[in-house]
């Protein structure tokens, strides 16, 4: 995938990215390392929720990294699309939720700012 607002994530991109930061760049890798790692989760049940989250942060290559690491941790297609799912209704949740700020709105008396 490469387009302009996604540049496709070459060897010669991320060599660049490592030789700007290299410090920030190894910490980050240690980092996601040790999160992804078996603890109280395992780590299939850890790439399904970063499927799940990489949809609704919308980042296209944590979409594809994770969908991809999930299948290597054994993870089905039903139940990657069921984690889909569970970010599709828990963003769609927050605007229900947060609509009640709209009701509580339209039922105060109108101001000269409103």
């Amino acid at each position: 995938m490469s387009d302009l607002h996604h540049p496709k994530p070459t060897k010669a991109l991320l060599d660049h990215r490592q030789a700007l930061a290299p410090g920030a760049e190894d910490a980050f890798r240690a980092f996601s390392k040790a999160v992804f790692a078996a603890g109280a989760l395992d780590p299939r049940t850890k790439q399904l929720i970063a499927v799940a989250v990489a949809h609704v942060t919308q980042c296209p290559w944590c979409i594809e990294g994770h969908v991809k690491a999930a299948r290597r941790e054994g993870a089905s297609s039903e139940e990657i699309m069921e984690a889909i799912w569970v970010a599709a209704e828990m963003r769609a949740g927050a605007a229900w939720a947060h609509s009640l700020k709209a009701v509580e709105l339209l039922d105060a008396p109108k101001t000269r700012d409103s």
